[in-house]
């Protein structure tokens, strides 16, 4: 089964559990850093966290560190409210996890940062 997704009028046909190419980018990225022993492990879309009733919100990527420590990392090529708002909401209602924005910068590479950022 398909649904589609809409962004800025255009459609986008995604199944679920199939990345982007932006997130293909980013999970050969994390089995780099797992190959190094950099972090422990990953996954796609593993978790889906309730927000309030029927709001979720599903972070792109699990990263276990290698402490075992767990972070929820977000791949954006560019942000849209509602996911702003929905990555807010589950740094507040679950702050046991770090909550990391990425995004790709063709000059430096991945730009990963704590979400929301602690200076505002």
């Amino acid at each position: 089964m398909k649904r589609t997704c809409h962004f800025h009028g255009r459609g986008r046909t995604k199944t679920p559990n199939s990345m982007n190419n932006l997130e293909k980018r980013y999970a050969d990225h994390l089995r780099t850093l797992q190959l190094a022993g950099e972090i422990h492990s990953y996954s796609f879309e593993r978790h889906n966290l309730k927000l309030a009733d029927r709001t979720y919100y599903k972070p792109d990527f699990e990263v276990m560190l290698s402490d075992g420590s767990i972070e929820f990392h977000e791949v954006k090529g560019f942000m849209m409210d509602d996911a702003n708002v929905k990555i807010k909401v589950a740094a507040q209602q679950f702050p046991q996890y770090v909550f990391r924005l990425v995004r790709w910068d063709k000059w430096a590479g991945w730009k990963i940062r704590p979400y929301p950022p602690h200076n505002k």
